[in-house]
This record gives structure tokens, C-alpha cells and sequence, in this order.
């Protein structure tokens, strides 16, 4: 088959496509989104399987592990704070098994590009105690995919995919493998799929006696590859994932090559790690997100008469991104020449909402609603909205995780805020809201929830959301806010003292009330109309 110049989510989706994918879920979040996105372009034939984008990751998981069930070939792919929302059923489908392929794609996200955090889904696929690739590269993101549904049919688990930005975002040339065809449908084995007590036992059981076959088959793995240098003891580099490749550039500027590790698979390849470990005085170990390896290798009392380097004893960042550079610090290298900016620093530009952004018209009618109430607080949630944070508009207070704003303002609220204000996007509402708001609406909380309904998932590339338009109204009314509290505003200019106007009388109103912010993302309503 003709190469192919692919990012690495790209890479990860053509390879599902040819490993005989036959359903892919998703939630849209950087890195990770690209991966459905790219299945979603293809001609419905050439892509020949469902792909869709899910009201959240749980939601997402749950459908692949049904398709899962019914003996095919699933994908789930998420960012890893996508994963915290998908955790109760990627935990317990550890034990329930897979019948047909099922894997999971965590894309992390180092250094907070795009995320409130930085987490390493390599825990969590310890956690589970299931099979986790990391690609290196995008060829290696290719053959990892393939590899990793006949893992999971294998060893009837799910499997990991965990990828990190630079793999995802960036690209490189992909030699693909002629595909295979899609599993039949076969169903059975409730009794492996109904986690009552007595299964549940039994099923963990099982997956603690696959342990064993887990590390034999990483420790066999191509991914791994150990070169010891006989004619040096000195050091030697443990490297996973993409920081294999840094180590890679540094290598030609050493007097001697120490000895190499490239680990690509968990759990950790022991027996070569032993070898590393008891061919050198020193270890450095150098892993993209949290240092797993390095404190695997630490353990309590550390390893006896070695020295081990990384995050933790500060030869590596403890947090952020790796570069080539911090590479070659560590392994006390020169640094190369650069330029040093001097006395011309770039100006700062911090991110800020499009211009004619509805939200900053809700944003402005909200502050100038709450000017004369010095005890309010604004909870907001994640979306473009969050940018209300920032200058010029300094409009809202909060921002933790999905869904979050609306539980938060109910918390305040009993606390004693007043007002106690919500703000949360439509597609945020979908995913982790609407729970919030049943709860709000049960105790009739008082507190005001601003919904600000744009129509698309517009932080993350205009997905269609799932709680938009009049399905999103009944949805509010549904839960059981009163519909005479219900208030829907166009945030425009010209309707500024009526919204104003609007939102004083809710903030008012001693109960729960909704404020609907209705009118279309500017961005992605010109490219719909182009």
C-alpha cells in the first residue's frame, strides 16, 4: 500500500479502519479529536463502519463496549481528563472482557496545552491492570493500533493506546498494511458480562492470573528493544514514547553511546530493565508525562549502589513537556546555539474570545447585572466561555472540570452566596450538566444557571452538539425547572438592557431559574455558510 503523511491521530484511525473497525465513539477534546474527525471525512464506503460523536467519554465508552459485546471490532478515543468521565466503565470492562477488539485511545496532554491538568493515562491503565501501547512515532502509532485489537481478542481485555501531543499533533510519513475484514456478529458469555458479585469475583480472579501473560507478552514485544554497550557501564537511558526520540537526536553528540532502552508497551518489560539496570552505575529515564518508569525503578528504598535520574531527582522538569533540549541537559551536553531574545521580548497575547462572540455580549450584560451585588460569585465551566476569566470582561470566578459550574453554584449557594450564578455552554450542559441541574431543580436551589447555547461544540472544532435549540429547552423544563423561570435572551448589542434587564429579575428570584443565551457560534456559522 502507497505511504501515506499522516498525524498521528490520523495514523491511529486508518489503522482501526484496517484492523476491521466496525464502531468508533468519541467526545471532542485536544489532542484527541482529530482521531474521529478523520473517520468522519472518509466516503461512508471506504470508511464502512460507524463513527459518531458521543454525548461524553462515559457515554462514548460504554457504546464501544456494547459493540464490543456483540463480537466487533470498537474504538474509544478521548484526552486524558476524557478518561476521569469514562472511568467506571473502562475499569469494569477489565473484568467484563471483550469479545470482539476494544480498544481505548487516551490522548495526554503534557504541559497543559489545552487541559486543566497533565495526567499520565499510564496509570490508569495500571489501575486496571490491562496491556498499554506508546508509540514513539507515527509508524509505530500504525502498527501499535493493529497490534492492539488482536491483544485485546488475545487476552479478551480492553487495550490502551496512550498518545501525547507532539505524536498526535504532528507529521510523518505512514506505511499502511493491507486491511482485514470486519468480525461477524457473535453474542453470549452473560456471565462474564453481568458484574454481579459472584462474576465480578470470579472475572477478577481471571484477570489477575492473565497478569503473568501481560508482562511475558511485553517482554517479547518488538516495541522494546534493549542495546547494552559493553565497552561502557557508566549510564545508561531508559526512554518511552515520544522522549525515545529525543534521546535519538542527542545521540550523535556523545563521545560514547550509553546503553538504550526504548520501552513502548506496559507493564513495563522487567527482564530488560533488570538487564539495563545491572549492566550500569547510572540510569536516566526519560518518559513524557509523569515518571512511572522512573519511580517503578525507585521503589522505596531505591536500587541498591545505583543512581537513577529523571522528574524526580530534577535532571528532568518535574512537569510540562520534554524537548530535545532537556535531553541534553541531562545528559550533560552543551547546550546548541540559539538566539536569546534579549531586550526584545515577544508581546504577551493571551487568548481571547472571537471577535462578535455571543458569549461576550452574554458575559458584559451578566457583569453589568451583578455590579451592585458585591457578594455574587460566577461559576463557570469549560468552553470558549472560559476565556470570560481573562481581561477585558474578568467575568467569571471558576473553572474545574465538565459539567462542574452548575453543582459548584448549588454548593455556594447552600453556603451562603448570593447570587450564586452558573455559567455553562450547550455541549457542556449535554455532557455533564444536566445531573447538576436535576439536582438544582429537586431542592430548588437559588441560584442562576446561564446555558449559553451556541449550537457546536465550538472550543474544540464545532462538532454538533447533542443540548441545543428547542430539545435544550425541554431538557430544562424536564428536569423540573419551573418553565416561568425558563428565560431565553439573543445576546446581541442591541438587545443589551432588555438581556440586562432579564437577568436582574432571575437573580431576583429566590429559587432556581435558567437563563438560555441563544445565538450561533460567529466562527463556525460563516464556515457552514461558505
Amino acid at each position: 500500500m502507497k505511504p501515506e503523511v499522516l498525524l498521528g491521530d490520523e495514523a491511529v484511525a486508518l489503522a482501526a479502519i484496517h484492523s476491521g473497525l466496525s464502531a468508533a465513539y468519541s467526545y471532542p477534546g485536544t489532542p484527541a479529536s482529530e482521531i474521529l474527525e478523520y473517520l468522519l471525512r472518509l466516503p461512508a464506503e471506504k470508511r464502512g463502519c460507524t463513527a459518531a460523536w458521543s454525548v461524553n467519554e462515559k457515554t462514548a465508552y460504554e457504546e464501544a463496549l456494547g459493540a464490543s459485546f456483540a463480537g466487533r471490532r470498537a474504538m474509544v478515543s478521548m484526552k486524558h481528563v476524557g478518561l476521569n468521565v469514562a472511568a467506571d466503565p473502562f475499569m469494569n470492562s477489565a473484568l467484563t472482557g471483550a469479545e470482539g477488539g476494544l480498544l481505548v485511545v487516551a490522548a495526554d496532554d503534557p504541559g497543559m496545552h489545552s487541559s486543566q491538568n497533565e495526567q499520565d493515562s499510564r496509570y490508569y491503565a495500571d489501575f486496571a491492570r490491562i496491556f498499554c501501547f506508546e508509540p514513539s512515532g507515527h509508524q509505530e502509532a500504525y502498527d501499535m493500533t493493529r497490534e492492539a485489537f488482536d491483544f485485546s481478542e488475545k487476552f479478551d481485555i480492553p487495550i490502551m493506546l496512550r498518545l501525547t501531543t507532539r505524536i498526535s499533533h504532528s507529521r510523518s510519513v505512514v506505511v499502511p498494511r493491507e486491511p482485514r475484514t470486519q468480525n461477524p456478529l457473535r453474542l453470549g458469555r452473560w456471565q462474564d458480562w453481568t458484574l454481579l458479585p459472584s462474576n465480578a469475583r470470579r472475572r477478577f480472579q481471571q484477570l489477575l492470573k492473565r497478569q503473568r501473560e501481560l508482562l511475558a507478552a511485553s517482554e517479547a514485544s518488538a516495541f522494546n528493544a534493549l542495546t547494552l554497550n559493553p565497552s561502557d557501564r557508566g549510564l545508561g537511558v531508559i526512554a518511552t514514547g515520544i522522549a525515545w526520540n529525543y534521546v535519538q537526536e542527542n545521540l550523535r553528540g556523545l563521545a560514547s553511546t550509553p546503553s538504550l532502552l526504548k520501552i513502548g508497551t506496559y507493564p513495563a518489560p522487567e527482564s530488560l530493565i533488570r538487564r539495563l539496570v545491572d549492566h550500569v552505575d547510572r540510569v536516566l529515564v526519560a518518559e513524557e508525562g509523569y515518571p512511572l518508569v522512573e519511580r517503578m525503578l525507585r521503589g522505596l528504598y531505591g536500587v541498591p549502589g545505583k543512581t537513577v535520574l529523571g522528574r524526580m531527582s530534577g535532571e528532568l522538569p518535574a512537569s510540562g513537556e520534554l524537548t530535545p533540549d532537556h535531553i541534553r541537559s541531562a545528559l550533560s551536553m552543551n547546550p546548541l546555539a540559539h538566539y536569546e531574545a534579549g531586550e526584545r521580548p515577544l508581546a504577551e497575547r493571551p487568548p481571547q474570545l472571537c471577535a462578535g462572540c455571543p458569549h461576550t455580549d452574554t458575559l458584559k450584560a451578566l457583569n453589568e447585572a451583578l455590579r451592585d451585588r458585591p457578594g455574587s460569585n460566577v461559576f463557570s465551566d469549560i468552553g470558549c466561555y472560559t476565556l470570560g476569566a481573562l481581561p477585558p470582561l474578568n467575568a467569571i470566578q471558576t473553572c474545574v472540570c465538565m459539567g462542574a459550574s452548575i453543582s459548584m453554584a448549588h454548593g455556594g449557594s447552600d453556603a451562603g452566596i448570593r447570587p450564586s450564578v452558573a455559567v455553562i455552554g450547550d455541549s457542556t450542559f449535554g455532557h455533564s450538566g444536566i445531573t447538576s441541574l436535576l439536582s438544582a431543580a429537586r431542592a430548588d436551589t437559588d441560584m442562576t444557571a446561564f446555558i449559553l447555547d451556541n449550537g457546536t461544540v465550538a472550543m474544540t472544532g464545532g462538532q454538533t452538539s447533542h443540548a441545543t435549540g428547542p430539545g435544550l429547552l425541554k431538557i430544562i423544563e424536564g428536569v423540573g425547572v419551573p418553565p416561568e423561570h425558563i428565560r431565553v435572551i439573543e445576546p446581541l448589542p442591541k438587545h443589551h438592557e432588555r438581556n440586562v434587564r432579564i437577568i436582574r429579575e432571575e437573580l431576583d428570584h429566590k429559587g432556581l431559574s435558567v437563563i438560555v443565551a441563544v445565538r450561533e457560534c460567529v466562527t463556525y456559522s460563516s464556515k457552514r455558510r461558505g
